[in-house]
């Protein structure tokens, strides 16, 4: 083999610079645009609440003034909401669709960082007595290989860390929490639509039916939205951009150990990963994903052998047996991954939270920590109105809500410790999601298999991931420069022992592909709020610390 000649080594590395540059313009690009979408959002959320502010605030004529807030659904997010503000003093309404426990098979798995909110809103004790298992990290395969990841937990006491359960039994528990409180009112309805005043456009309470068929209507100064994935009165308060890019398949693993004990497993399959994590002291929920927005039939029997002929030789061997099992046991469910980034339409007297408002594939097992973040941002925002019918400062913090949840600042002024907990843990599931996928794409193989080695290198190379996978470290420029490092350990493979243009092409694939998947999801999120929070209109109107 020649080697190549100094020349065209020098205009390799021009080519890689260029690039670089070529990125960081593609970023100014977005704020500037951005800048302009944001101010317009801003105008027109203060023109609504100028127009709907008297001598009074909001005027709920048919209101009797005995609720503050209604929260519509009683998921981890509407369950966990209700006993927050009532405990500082709001009288809650909570309408759920259904009061039974739930059964799902996704919501099962807390992060430490999700954990570490659920103790700052004081409902920690609901993850006790539900066999709720502590997780201390994850173990990745890739073909013959596997690497432990665990979380940087030794700053924490020994009681922080994740916590996996089965999703029913963490929601009867916080419902049983909530419905203990004086100020709580929890009911079964489902909520058809949103009243609203006449010509205002401002929510003033909602429309539901009781478990027994009666029409009722209940009123209040706020109403929050929590009614999940499936929600139908999103389209209302946002503009839902819907996407659909596979489904879970779970399955419960019975009397079965996992090869790492209390840690989550990640099999880098063909064609996409499956997670393996405990939910009970002795069960082991399992989720085959499979890309598309079709699965296999449970009915006639395709499901069972697509998993047994197709995913059962991929499974470790520990494992094997006991998935096998399961899959002979039939009791086979399905649950469709939808990412939705949150894009709010103004809306005076309502506010979004929850998968009702914003999700990510669930790969990450993020969801749960960022509905208890967004609840903490909340809480507090809140805490210095006194009276929720002052029309024009509830819009303010309502506004401020939407832009901290991605940028949010200890004591929302130290810029330094930036947080934006939402955008990090959407754009870091949406991209390892991309990436942990198989694909015949070369570009995409090795980017696969570059992030895999980059993890197995430990020290800064595991810790760094790893903690933002944890929600303990939400830094979205930790996540861009950890993402690109992936990207670039893998050129540098590519170009080792000697970089042939082949070898040159491929890697400005992988560079290429790397960008090609995170930028579009960051843009979604919001450059300004994710890097630029103080230049965002709405920053400035909320509360500062003392």
């Amino acid at each position: 083999m020649e080697l190549e000649s100094p020349s065209m080594i020098h205009h390799s590395y021009r080519l890689l610079a260029s690039a670089v540059v070529l990125l960081l313009g593609f970023v100014l690009f977005y704020i500037m645009r951005l800048n302009l979408i944001t101010r317009r959002k801003s105008k027109e959320i203060a023109r609504k609440c100028i127009n709907n502010s008297g001598d009074d605030g909001l005027q709920l004529t048919e209101s009797d003034g005995s609720t503050d807030v209604i929260i519509v659904g009683a998921g981890v997010a509407g369950a966990a909401l209700a006993c927050t503000l009532a405990k500082d003093g709001r009288r809650v309404r909570v309408i759920e669709r259904d009061l039974r426990e739930p059964d799902r098979i996704v919501g099962e798995l807390l992060q430490p960082g999700g954990y570490l909110k659920l103790i700052e809103l004081g409902l920690e004790d609901c993850v006790n007595g539900i066999e709720a298992q502590q997780v201390f990290g994850y173990a990745i395969y890739m073909d013959d290989r596997n690497t432990k990841l665990s979380y940087p937990l030794e700053k924490f006491e020994s009681d922080i860390s994740g916590r996996s359960f089965h999703n029913g039994r963490f929601i009867q528990r916080m419902r049983d929490k909530a419905a203990s409180l004086p100020n709580v009112k929890l009911e079964q309805g489902t909520v058809t639509s949103l009243l609203e005043e006449d010509g205002t456009g401002t929510v003033k309470g909602v429309s539901y039916k009781t478990k027994d068929g009666q029409v009722m209507t209940a009123y209040a100064p706020l109403t929050i939205v929590c009614d999940g994935c499936f929600s139908n009165l999103r389209r209302v308060l946002c503009k839902p951009k819907l996407e659909l890019p596979s489904y879970f398949v779970g399955l419960v693993l019975e009397n079965t150990d996992l090869p790492y004990a209390n840690h989550g497993h990640v099999i880098l399959a063909d064609p996409s990963p499956i997670l393996f994590y405990p939910i009970s002291n002795t069960e082991v929920r399992c989720l085959v994903d499979v890309p598309g927005q079709k699965v296999p039939s449970i009915a006639n029997g395709e499901m069972a052998s697509y998993l047994k002929t197709v995913v059962a030789p991929q499974i470790p061997p520990e494992l094997y047996d006991a998935f096998v099992a399961a899959v002979d046991k039939g009791n086979i469910r399905t649950m469709p991954n939808r990412s939705m980034p949150a894009d709010p339409q103004p809306t005076p007297g309502a506010l979004l939270m929850g998968d009702a408002f914003n999700m990510r594939h669930p790969l990450t097992g993020g969801g749960m920590t960022v509905a208890l973040s967004d609840i903490v941002l909340l809480r507090d925002l809140l805490r210095p109105i006194s009276n929720l019918n002052d029309a024009p400062a509830l819009c303010n913090y309502l506004e401020c809500f939407y832009t901290l949840r991605k940028a949010k600042l200890k004591n929302w002024v130290l810029f330094c410790f930036l947080q934006p907990v939402s955008s990090t843990i959407n754009t870091l599931a949406g991209a390892l999601y991309k990436v942990f996928c198989a694909s015949p794409d070369p570009a995409r193989k090795e980017m696969r298999k570059a992030c895999f080695d980059y993890l197995s290198l430990g020290g800064m190379c595991s810790q760094g991931p790893i903690s933002l996978l944890s929600g303990l470290n939400p830094r979205p420029l930790v996540l861009f420069l950890h993402f690109f490092a992936v990207a670039i350990y893998g050129v540098g493979r590519l170009l080792i022992p000697f970089p042939s243009p082949k070898r040159l092409w491929l890697g400005a694939r992988l560079i290429s592909g790397a960008s090609g998947i995170i930028f579009p999801i960051i843009k979604s999120e919001g450059v300004r709020q994710m890097f630029f929070p103080a230049t965002v209109p709405a920053y400035y109107k909320a509360p500062r610390a003392a």
